[in-house]
């Protein structure tokens, strides 16, 4: 019977919690595809509004080792800048994930800028092993927030 496994990550930004909450998490699926269309094709809402219980989808290029994933918003708190997303279709859900969830939290810091911290945790199926994956989630997951970072800073009216 395969465990349940989870991975943390921090990233400093000196982007302000509220703004860099709002571009990489509850909009990414406009941003990606235009600060990251070597990576993500194109997304957009399947279901929803971006409340609880959202769909959205995202479609990779062959830069990514899947073309598709889907997400599920199970618990949002904007003012918190804090929510919950469930995988429920392709990123490796049903090939080597049973499960997979993230908890994403920015948080402002005394400077004016924000750490953004994720927990991951997953389910393998199985007889899968994780090898070099979790090092490329968090390495994509810190891009995702980096690029955001970098949107933002160039463009200091935009999520304000």
């Amino acid at each position: 019977m395969a465990s349940t496994n989870s991975w943390t990550l921090k990233i400093e930004s000196p982007v302000a919690a509220d703004r860099l909450f709002r571009a990489a998490v509850l909009d990414w699926h406009t941003l990606a595809p235009k600060l990251a269309p070597h990576i993500v094709a194109s997304a957009h809402p399947v279901e929803g509004e971006g409340s609880i219980g959202s769909i959205r989808q995202f479609n990779f290029t062959s830069a990514m080792p899947f073309s598709v994933m889907k997400e599920k918003l199970e618990f949002l708190d904007v003012e918190k800048c804090e929510c919950k997303s469930t995988l429920i279709e392709g990123g490796g859900i049903g090939t080597a994930i049973e499960t997979a969830t993230s908890h994403i939290k920015v948080e402002a810091t005394a400077s004016g800028g924000s750490v953004v911290k994720v927990e991951s945790t997953y389910k393998l199926l199985p007889g899968m092993e994780v090898k070099d994956e979790i090092t490329k989630a968090k390495d994509s997951v810190t891009n995702i927030f980096k690029g955001a970072e970098a949107y933002l800073i160039a463009n200091q009216d935009a999520y304000n």
